[in-house]
């Protein structure tokens, strides 16, 4: 006779493996540190100030 396997402890260890794998994947994609994000944050800030300062003022033609 062969061993027996409890099913729903292999079940869940395979949803356990299959959520570390995609877990692994979005740090990978999406995960940045508080340091990369902020700097990130104020490269866009100075960009959108340098592009207002830019900007030309028109008066409305009647």
């Amino acid at each position: 006779m062969g061993n027996v396997i409890n099913l729903n402890r292999f079940r869940k260890r395979a949803e356990r493996e299959a959520s570390a794998k995609q877990a692994d994947t979005n740090r990978a994609k999406f995960g940045r540190t508080k340091a990369e994000r902020s700097s990130e944050e104020k490269r866009q800030e100075q960009a959108k100030e340098r592009l207002d300062q830019h900007r030309i003022d028109r008066e409305e033609l009647p």
